[in-house]
């Protein structure tokens, strides 16, 4: 006899309550964090999509382990949530979106690609002007990007190739990732952006693969005044993505055709103008409002002085649900993304209630909803704060450890960006792991998770995966390329347990001696992402290159 979803969540949370007990030094068991992994990824759960029934499972299962260790609610009016509000928007099957280049048509999927978007007071969509060409659409003065000088963008769609100028350093191009593009363009007035892919561009941007995606609902979360992403809409009405046949149409009769752009653009010679075609955009979307909520608990910390400065120790609780067009398997498990994650940020949680020593600064713990869907829950929270009086100071994020070897390194993405460096090298030290630098920088991965949503705040933050030290490598890529994203991310693939019980232990310990630290976390000087996002907040000296 099937137990009911509910109950089967309530009676695996409440197991390892009996077994804790107050210690010096907790324990760390591959037998829970299995456990765990085993029911977030279970069928049942059909995914842990955003607003399903799978997903208040899961939420319910991790309020229920909070409360099970004896941690204090941190969601709103003194329960364990916070309700996310989330609109999902998607197209009209009945009306697809298109493209009107001059006289030629294009339907979205083949030539162009358009999604449903998040004009969600806007159910049919159709806008039109004149198109100005401005490069790749960063502005940066450091950097002596000025691609609106000279061209008039107001009530004008903005056309602007993918990716960053060629003759910039890889330094210099990393440092324009999580800029908007689209704030720029709608600074400068424009009513919609054309992203022009060209065939080299083809290898980051598979045609194919972006099609079902832009095919699929979007979801963003509103705030109470109907704003989606709690800003106003602005000016930016609609947007595309057009291939080089659809590019070629859009620069014909201009100064420079298609083919000159590109080969500017490799030349790092590119410069603005007015184009002649102008455009038409059409899109009819159908709009649903829901909710699905964080889960938070807290451990108060237990030094007046900075009891008030809180750790974030997050992980996404969401994955990708059900794709009913598949053949066979349908279900999304995410095991390794995020289950895993969730997993040892719970048994991270359960040690420090089982060591009975609090730390220095409080401590909160979050399983975050809507990752997959743009990091929507942490985004939230970062804007929404439950508490304001709880000051976050820093973050650190779990997504998709990958638990397939014994690791004996970790890489903490941001650990170069501020004073937790050397605060998580010092942590995984004790466990006689070390800490790796970055070893995909060209990936950008730091801006892909959702510790970035507090980032964008002013918090330092890293984001923490098991590293690429023995065997680590090809267990990384071989699952990024086999799994990720796929539906084969499920609990039969060979899990090494041991793995998660000593990520967890590492997490626990990098969250106390945060909590424990002397001096508050800090960007360093002259950090990108301190400077832009927390120009104002104390700065630590930078360390001397080696």
């Amino acid at each position: 006899m099937r137990m009911p979803l509910f109950l089967t969540a309530i009676s695996l949370a409440l197991v390892p309550a009996t077994a804790i007990a107050q210690t010096a030094e907790p324990s760390f068991s591959p037998q829970r964090v299995k456990a765990d992994v085993e029911f977030l990824a279970s069928d049942e759960l059909e995914g842990r999509n955003a607003g399903t029934e799978g997903y208040e499972v899961a939420a319910r299962f991790v309020a229920t382990r909070f409360e099970a260790m004896g941690l204090q609610p941190g969601g709103t009016d003194g329960g364990w949530y916070q309700q996310v509000p989330l609109a999902n928007v998607a197209l009209d099957p009945a009306n697809p979106p298109s493209l009107t280049i001059g006289q030629q048509r294009f339907a979205s999927g083949e030539h162009i690609l358009m999604g449903a978007g998040s004009r969600i007071n806007e159910a049919q969509q159709s806008v039109n002007g004149e198109v100005v060409f401005v490069g790749h659409g960063f502005e940066s003065e450091a950097l002596g990007l000025d691609p609106y000088a000279g061209v008039d963008a107001r009530g004008k769609f903005v056309a602007m190739l993918v990716g960053t100028p060629a003759n910039l350093t890889p330094e210099q191009q990393q440092a324009l990732q999580g800029v908007d593009r689209n704030e720029i363009a709608a600074e400068h007035g424009a009513i919609g952006v054309l992203m022009l892919v060209r065939p080299q561009d083809l290898q980051q941007f598979p045609w194919a693969m972006a099609s079902r995606y832009f095919a699929r609902p979007q979801t963003n979360w509103v705030d109470a005044a109907g704003n989606v992403g709690g800003e106003p809409a602005g000016n930016i009405r609609i947007g595309a993505y057009l291939d080089q046949t659809a590019t070629e149409a859009l620069f014909e009769g201009a100064q420079m055709s298609a083919e000159q752009i590109y080969a500017a653009a490799e030349a790092g010679d590119l410069r603005s103008f007015q184009l002649a075609q102008p455009v038409l955009a059409k899109r009819n979307i159908v709009v649903t409002r829901l909710d699905s909520p964080n889960v938070i608990g807290i451990l108060p910390g237990s030094d007046p002085a900075v009891a008030n400065e809180t750790v974030l120790l997050s992980a996404h609780l969401d994955h990708d649900g059900v794709d009913t067009a598949l053949a066979g398997d349908q279900i999304y498990n995410g095991a390794m993304d995020n289950a895993a994650g969730t997993a040892t940020m719970l048994e991270a949680a359960r040690a420090f209630m089982e060591s009975g020593t609090r730390p220095r600064r409080s401590i909160m713990f979050v399983a975050l909803t809507a990752e997959e869907d743009g990091l929507l829950g942490s985004e939230y929270l970062a804007k929404h704060p439950v508490n304001p009086q709880a000051n976050i100071v820093a973050n650190v994020n779990l997504d998709m450890p990958v638990l397939l070897y014994d690791f004996t390194d970790v890489v903490a993405f941001g650990a170069e960006h501020s004073t937790l460096g050397p605060i998580v090298e010092a942590a995984a030290a004790r466990a006689d792991v070390t800490l790796s630098p970055d070893p995909m920088p060209e990936e950008n991965l730091f801006v892909r998770s959702d510790h970035y949503s507090f980032v964008k705040e002013g918090i330092p933050s890293v984001f923490l995966v098991t590293g690429f030290q023995n065997g680590g490598e090809e267990a990384f890529r071989t699952f990024l390329a086999t799994h990720y994203h796929k539906v084969s991310d499920q609990t039969d693939l060979p899990f090494n347990w041991e793995a998660g019980a000593k990520f967890a232990r590492i997490n626990y310990l990098i969250a106390r001696e945060i909590a424990n630290t002397e001096q508050t976390p800090r960007w360093y000087e002259g950090n990108q992402y301190g400077e832009r996002y927390a120009p104002d907040a104390p700065k630590a000296p930078a360390p001397a290159a080696e």
